[in-house]
């Protein structure tokens, strides 16, 4: 299998001589196709993975690529099917694990089988895959980006690399180049920001059920969300026009490291209704995280550097939420809808940000969240099985943002001038969930507090 698939991979105009005019363009980093021929020398039944990279409005971009881990116990009776249930949640844990600039493009099958029985299966995965992807999202898309859905098939023969148009569910397959090239990242810029968060979410009523807060948090992070969208962006301490090349003056292939700085204000139409309001209690967010975004090298624009760092600020903030809520909040059995209360109030330490180096040349990073009374051996194993990316202790970053520290106290810090315009992660992260007739609506960042009935 080996042979016949390091043969074709090399073989450029494979897919132009076989399908005719040329869709999308897919430059692939030469560590995807080791890591694919590694897959097919294992000769297993039915591989499957994502594909990871960079859009582009001319073509994309892969880094790399990783496997989809055995369930523990496989489902009886799927044969060569695809488990489209499993391998969705696969994407879903991998695309909290990419930094601004990397997404999830696509999914690639190895499989023994007919390119024309796979299609429909491959057509139905990337579909499933996509939609769970984008159901945890909170920044809404531009006009301007690419709507394609990459589909790798490999078997013994050929190699069948296609395209969906996934806003279009009847969409026909097209064709697409995919070209393997030496260091495609290597040269790729960085930039990166650090936020102080300061949420309030007011919860309606008294019962300190998780699922009335779980639901009042999410509506409380699609307006801090549009804040973020909304927020102004300084790089290197200049707000720069949106076709402005963040690499002019510098030489080719010149890797830059930017310092952004995102200047956030409330919504106006939130502000005046907000100012009092009636409440069973409320639920705080503070702390400091640390957000990063890479850039290609092709003319990167101040545009796409502030939309992939919001969106960063945005998927790590939504992702380590929703965590601890998945961790701490259970949903309660039926008949147990109303959490035991307490006075004062209960805080919860947010998951921090800790990054690694991904599996490809130059500084791309992904990252995990981990959680205070975790060991890094856990980041470690869990690097391992969602990405496949084999990493020791001494290759954790873990000194981007400070650990969450409960206060004794049971209330959270004072915001000051200080530490507001410190841009360095200096605050703990945690949220605080206070249970109360008519809780007050003062806010502040990174942990969880929870406010009981008085």
């Amino acid at each position: 299998m080996k042979n016949c698939y390091d043969r074709d991979m090399r073989r450029k105009s494979h897919l132009g001589k076989h399908c005719g005019k040329m869709g999308r363009g897919y430059i692939v980093d030469d560590t995807v196709e080791v890591y694919l021929s590694k897959l097919c020398e294992q000769q297993s039944d039915n591989v499957t993975g994502l594909v990871i990279g960079q859009s582009s409005t001319q073509r994309d971009i892969v880094v790399m690529v990783c496997r989809t881990p055995p369930r523990d116990e496989p489902l009886v009776g799927t044969g060569k099917c695809l488990d489209k249930e499993w391998i969705s949640e696969h994407a879903r844990q991998v695309s909290r694990m990419l930094p601004g600039g990397l997404f999830v493009l696509g999914v690639f099958v190895i499989i023994d089988a007919d390119n024309k029985d796979t299609l429909a299966s491959l057509r139905q995965l990337a579909f499933a895959v996509q939609c769970l992807i984008v159901s945890e999202r909170l920044w809404n898309s531009e006009d301007d980006e690419v709507i394609d859905w990459l589909t790798l098939h490999i078997n013994p023969k050929s190699r069948n690399c296609r395209t969906f148009n996934i806003k279009d569910p009847k969409s026909l397959a097209k064709p697409a180049d995919w070209k393997y090239q030496s260091g495609v990242c290597s040269s790729w810029s960085t930039i990166t920001c650090s936020l102080n968060v300061d949420l309030l979410v007011a919860l309606r009523d008294n019962r300190a059920c998780s699922k009335t807060m779980e639901n009042c948090l999410k509506e409380g992070l699609k307006v801090w969300a549009r804040q973020i969208e909304n927020a102004v962006c300084l790089i290197e301490g200049i707000p720069l026009p949106d076709d402005a090349e963040l690499t002019a003056g510098q030489k080719r292939n010149m890797r830059q490291m930017l310092t952004a700085q995102l200047l956030v204000a409330p919504e106006q139409q939130h502000r005046l209704r907000d100012v009092v309001q009636q409440c069973g209690g409320s639920l705080s967010v503070r702390g400091s995280i640390h957000s990063r975004a890479y850039l290609h090298n092709n003319k990167p624009k101040a545009k796409l550097a502030e939309r992939l760092l919001k969106r960063d600020v945005i998927s790590t903030m939504v992702t380590r939420v929703q965590m601890l809520l998945d961790e701490f909040l259970p949903v309660e059995n039926e008949g147990k809808g109303v959490r035991k209360k307490k006075q004062g109030t209960e805080q919860f330490c947010l998951p921090h940000r800790v990054f690694c180096p991904a599996k490809v040349s130059g500084t791309l990073c992904v990252c995990d969240h981990q959680f205070n009374d975790e060991d890094p051996s856990e980041v470690i194993d869990r690097l391992k099985e969602m990405l496949d990316i084999d990493t020791e202790d001494q290759d954790l970053d873990t000194k981007q943002e400070i650990v969450a520290e409960i206060i004794g106290s049971g209330q959270p810090p004072e915001a000051t001038a200080e530490n507001v315009e410190e841009q360095k992660p200096k605050r703990s992260n945690y949220i605080g969930v206070a249970m109360g007739t008519a809780a007050a609506l003062l806010a502040t960042a990174v942990s969880m507090f929870y406010l009981n009935d008085i």
